[in-house]
């Protein structure tokens, strides 16, 4: 259990300040241009479920209208697609809007890796979570299932996939080491591919293959 309650909160303290030093002018530039592109604030807060189903407000850089609905997960919104900018869409797609949050991690509100925080009513996740332990771990920036469908996976998908992680957390030493690195490196890897970003999209992964199914049967 030492590198879950030591180590891996000193590896979150050095990669988010090191995050923080290295990509400071990056996001200065990336604030201007949010100003520039639309009305409204540069940063969005939100309220999500943290460590033991406790509240926190995560920090993005604004990627939807003023407009959007504030507390509705993306995969709800139907037209989502439709009310981005060219310039949301990309900072989306490339998840350049999540990099605000290196600083709930420097405060240790999460962690580089973890499940992703739920919005705080998004009961179905939460519950499905509380099946495999998920709920109590402190969550992540990226973790286990964003590299293996992201908004593609279904819910109960999700939640199984969260629950690996944390199993193998818990396990402790090189094995959650591995994990965690397996998680970061393959994070960058799906960024760079675009996958699994799916607006408006919960389960699309699934519902792909319906699809692909029924187009096979009208054959």
């Amino acid at each position: 259990m030492m590198y879950k309650y030591f180590w891996k909160r000193i590896l979150d303290i050095v990669l988010s300040l090191a995050g923080i030093i290295v990509l400071a002018v990056p996001m200065l530039i990336i604030a201007v241009i949010i100003k520039i592109d639309s009305p409204g604030p540069v940063f969005f807060k939100q309220k999500r479920i943290g460590i033991n189903k406790s509240y926190f407000n995560i920090i993005k850089f604004r990627s939807m209208p003023v407009t959007a609905p504030h507390d509705t997960p993306t995969h709800q919104l139907k037209n989502a697609e439709d009310i981005l900018s060219p310039f949301q869409k990309m900072i989306r797609r490339l998840s350049i809007d999540e990099l605000p949050q290196l600083f709930c991690i420097f405060t240790s509100k999460m962690s580089v890796i973890g499940p992703r925080p739920a919005l705080w009513n998004q009961d179905d996740l939460i519950a499905e979570r509380d099946k495999y332990g998920a709920n109590d771990v402190k969550p992540g920036l990226t973790g286990w299932a964003q590299i293996n469908g992201r908004d593609e996976l279904e819910i109960p998908v999700k939640a199984k996939l969260d629950g690996e992680y944390v199993k193998k957390l818990n396990a402790g030493g090189f094995t959650a080491f591995a994990m965690d690195c397996r998680c970061f490196f393959g994070t960058v890897l799906s960024v760079l591919k675009h996958d699994g970003v799916v607006e408006g999209g919960t389960g699309e992964l699934e519902k792909s293959l319906d699809e692909s199914s029924v187009g096979f049967k009208r054959h």
